[in-house]
């Protein structure tokens, strides 16, 4: 058994005898804090990234041992946000490595009390077959005054933050193209 910490080593005691008031540096140390190291210090290798939360596009380093992230901090280098991550971009880490995280397609059938997991493909094909029954049922080629509009009205599309640029443009387009015209983004922080 580990013996008990000695009198004089007691926190406290230190900063009173070395006239320490906050309790900072040497007088605060300890055994254990002594023997603290980064937790990114053991990693194999860093990538740079960039933060999946908003358009902003923060610079993120990820930690990388044994191929398995152990770590994800902001980068200093870049020159959008010089090291610095707002509270989303911070929880980067546990939305990668969280044992909670949903990695399966989920499906509950209308009325159903239970979720189920159905293959990647079917929920594809299931949802393509619901956006093409909805565009046949509520195509309008033109509005009451007869002029040729070809939308539909019965679709719309909010855009998540997470999106850059170029997925923004190919997801106007695609929208644009099944005559979807309630196009959104919620690309704010």
């Amino acid at each position: 058994m580990k013996p008990l910490l000695n009198v004089n080593e007691w926190p406290v005691l230190k900063q009173i005898r070395n006239r320490d008031a906050h309790g900072l540096g040497k007088n605060a140390a300890s055994e254990r804090s002594r023997e603290l190291a980064p937790r990114t210090r053991s990693a194999d290798k860093i990538a740079r990234s960039v933060c999946p939360y908003c358009a902003v596009g923060c610079g993120q380093l990820v930690y990388v041992k044994d191929n398995r992230i152990i770590d994800i901090e902001g980068d200093p280098d870049s020159p959008i946000s010089k090291g610095s991550l707002c509270p989303k971009g911070s929880a980067t880490f546990q939305l990668v490595t969280s044992q909670r995280r949903v990695t399966e397609v989920l499906y509950r059938r209308p009325h159903a009390t239970a979720w189920e997991t159905i293959p990647l493909a079917q929920a594809m094909e299931m949802i393509a077959q619901r956006v093409k029954k909805t565009r046949d049922e509520t195509w309008q080629a033109t509005n009451a005054a007869g002029e040729v509009v070809n939308r539909t009205l019965g679709m719309a599309h909010l855009g998540g933050a997470t999106l850059d640029n170029e997925e923004n443009y190919l997801i106007k387009k695609l929208f644009t193209s099944l005559g979807i015209i309630q196009i959104e983004n919620q690309a704010r922080v």
